[in-house]
């Protein structure tokens, strides 16, 4: 039997693809081996992101290569999609397939192993309007489930390379949505998190139909018992879907909303569309209608030009508007935007300087929020042991407004939502007792009586 081997760089919506390909060669027969061991097929997932991202691809692509010089090397992803001509050049590789025609992956194996020639399948992104189905049954992890809504972007942000490597915004029928949903119930999952390269702009390019109507029509899945959004601009966040979020019983407390920097003017240089008012005047809308909401976010720290003046209002923003956490990137040069041409760039150790500033201020907020929950009550879906103490019989699970809790469980609770109380509020961990599974067949009794 074939074998086949996969490795994943980069962000949800990567590792969502890679067990959608995995399906691809699961139906034509081929079993799953870990990275690490030989196989008779790599494919590498690749990132773009940034310079490192492109780096780190290649180095992972050498070790397939050297892994099993006899093997097939196949690329994909979106360094594939970028730079296919880069990647053809490393000695070993075999196929590259840019991200979209996924499918056709498995023909070009065959069609390799019969002419011995480099296939190069990267087609013109740009022209692509169409969304590429690619079915997730399950994921090989078992307690939380992607499910990617949407592809592509048509932002253009200065600082970013993503439109290029993922085309433009196209959503995906939402009756595949709902049918991709309900599979994943069947398959034993209660949270689903909604994934894309841009997924608050879901519906955009659709009739009639926007991303409020399918939160609506998810809320109708029966047994799904979380919907998570995985991320979402401010200016997405329309009163429609506000009052969606005012009203449902399933999408959860917790919204990441990327901010990228608090200062008017950063922001224009980065060609972000808001105004930090109009930001502002989104979040107390949110907060009015869900309560006790927990607010993520992405900031980009010493983007070209970035006075200390600039990042200091970046800096006073998220204390004013309490965030409960971030996630801080030093601006990095990503060769092709216009940002990387930009005069003005920030020394590296000012930049250091800043994102510790911010990552400070980022934990001190957490543990803030996280206090408003000490001796609460709250609902955790166990997902893994506890890493730091294997043995200790304790194990890791998210709150629905994604405070991280360790709790003492057992294995036959993985996967199922739990009352658990918060003894002690902390960050990065919140420590919880177990009271109670939550019992669905008594919810159902009562809906069929």
């Amino acid at each position: 039997m074939a074998t086949v081997a996969f490795h994943t760089l980069g962000c949800k919506v990567n590792h969502y693809e890679t067990e959608a390909i995995w399906q691809l060669f699961k139906q034509e027969g081929y079993d799953r081996v870990e990275y690490e061991h030989t196989a008779d097929v790599y494919v590498i997932n690749t990132c773009t992101v940034t310079n490192t991202g492109d780096k780190k691809s290649r180095q992972v692509i050498r070790r397939a290569v050297r892994k099993n010089p006899d093997a097939v090397i196949c690329v994909t992803g979106c360094y594939a999609q970028t730079s296919p001509a880069e990647i053809m050049a490393i000695p070993g590789v075999d196929i590259v397939v840019g991200t979209q025609d996924r499918v056709k992956m498995l023909g070009y194996i065959e069609q390799f192993k019969n002419e011995r020639q480099p296939i190069n399948g990267v087609g013109n992104i740009m022209k692509s309007r169409v969304y590429e189905e690619l079915d997730v049954p399950a994921f090989t992890d078992r307690t939380r489930a992607s499910l990617k809504i949407q592809e592509g972007c048509n932002n253009f942000c200065t600082f970013c390379i993503i439109p290029w490597a993922r085309g433009l915004m196209r959503s995906r029928d939402p009756q595949e949505v709902i049918r991709q949903a309900e599979q994943l119930v069947h398959a034993g999952y209660k949270e689903i998190v909604l994934t894309g390269i841009h997924t608050g702009g879901y519906g955009e390019d659709l009739k009639n139909y926007n991303l409020a109507m399918l939160l609506q029509d998810l809320e109708k899945v029966e047994g799904l018992k979380r919907i998570r959004i995985s991320s979402i601009e401010a200016s997405q966040i329309s009163d429609e879907v506000i009052e969606v979020l005012r009203s449902s019983k399933k999408v959860v407390r917790h919204l990441h909303v990327p901010l990228q920097s608090g200062s008017n003017t950063v922001l224009k240089r980065m060609r972000r569309k808001y105004t930090m008012e109009a930001f502002a005047e989104r979040l107390d809308k949110l907060r009015g209608a869900l309560p006790g909401l927990a607010l993520t976010s992405d900031v980009i720290v010493g983007f070209p030009g970035e006075t200390e003046e600039e990042f200091m209002e970046t800096y006073n923003f998220i204390k004013e508007h309490k965030f409960s956490e971030l996630h801080v990137f030093p601006y990095s040069k990503r060769t092709g935007t216009p940002a990387a041409r930009m005069d003005d760039q920030i020394d590296e150790e000012v930049k250091n300087e800043r994102v510790h500033r911010l990552i400070s201020l980022s934990d001190q907020l957490a543990k803030e929020y996280a206090s408003l929950f000490e001796n609460e009550v709250l609902e955790v879906i166990p997902e893994e042991k506890f890493k730091e103490d294997e043995q200790s019989g304790l194990y890791v699970g998210y709150t629905d407004n994604y405070l991280k809790v360790v709790l003492p469980a057992s294995e036959d609770l993985v996967g199922q939502i739990v009352r658990v109380k918060i003894t002690k509020a902390g960050y990065p961990y919140n420590e919880g007792q177990f009271l109670r599974v939550v019992d669905d067949s008594a919810e159902l009794e009562q809906v069929l009586a």
